[in-house]
């Protein structure tokens, strides 16, 4: 079904325009077999013109992201609220978008860890986007609740670490792993501040067309998906030079 769609978008000017005045001395069913018969003997104009219409698609698309970035910088990398690390005061910030019960947030996780600390310059915000399950909503609340303890760093990195799923069992012993207070860390997870961060930045992934985790913005970029630590520092290195 979606190849037909786009076909027809592809072939509806073509179907009004040139065949407007052909139509004065032909009925529809022979325009409509010269057009079938033009496209059998021609497969390649019509590969052609998907080509081009996606390109057009493309192209479109990432002019919107850009403007959206430029639009909503400030929220992405100045939000009190998001936890920041790596360098503080680092020339190149990474915002990341992630679900600690993603499995491919999970492989981007040491990539992310390396590069930062391989580069010393690079500043990073944590970008809580949990959509994937009930239990990744209450991770994403203990991480920003573990903050007002001074580990938000220790569980974040816990979460990303566990293995297999982010589960109630999983996160209670964590919470015991890193010595933290349950009852406050409880009472604080229910903090109106958390639930206005989590709707914050799930606006904010819909404005800039975020549907997926993890997602990374570095400098102009966004990056949808895990990429390796080549791809990021070039991604980075760009974003120092513009």
């Amino acid at each position: 079904m979606r190849w037909f769609v786009r076909l027809v978008a592809v072939l509806a000017p073509l179907a009004l325009v040139p065949l407007a005045h052909a139509q004065t001395t032909l009925d529809k069913a022979a325009i409509e077999k010269i057009v079938k018969e033009y496209l059998i003997n021609n497969p390649e104009v019509l590969v052609d013109a998907l080509q081009e219409y996606e390109r057009r698609q493309t192209a479109d698309k990432d002019e919107r992201a850009k403007a959206a970035l430029v639009k909503y910088l400030d929220e992405l990398t100045s939000d009190a609220l998001a936890p920041v690390g790596g360098n503080p005061n680092g020339d190149v910030t990474i915002v990341e978008f992630f679900d600690y019960n993603c499995g491919y947030c999970r492989r981007a996780h040491p990539t992310v860890k390396s590069v930062v600390a391989s580069d010393g310059k690079i500043r990073t915000v944590h970008k809580q986007f949990p959509i994937l399950t009930e239990e990744s909503k209450v991770a994403a609340r203990m991480a920003l609740a573990a903050a007002k303890q001074g580990k938000y760093f220790e569980m974040h990195n816990a979460l990303m670490e566990a293995r297999g799923q982010v589960s109630a069992p999983v996160m209670a012993q964590i919470v015991s792993d890193l010595k933290l207070d349950a009852q406050r860390l409880t009472k604080d997870m229910d903090d109106p501040a958390i639930t206005a961060q989590l709707d914050k930045v799930a606006d904010l992934a819909r404005a800039l067309g975020v549907n997926g985790t993890p997602a990374f913005i570095i400098g102009n970029q966004l990056i949808p998906g895990a990429v390796d630590a080549d791809t990021m520092k070039a991604a980075v290195a760009k974003a120092r030079k513009g």
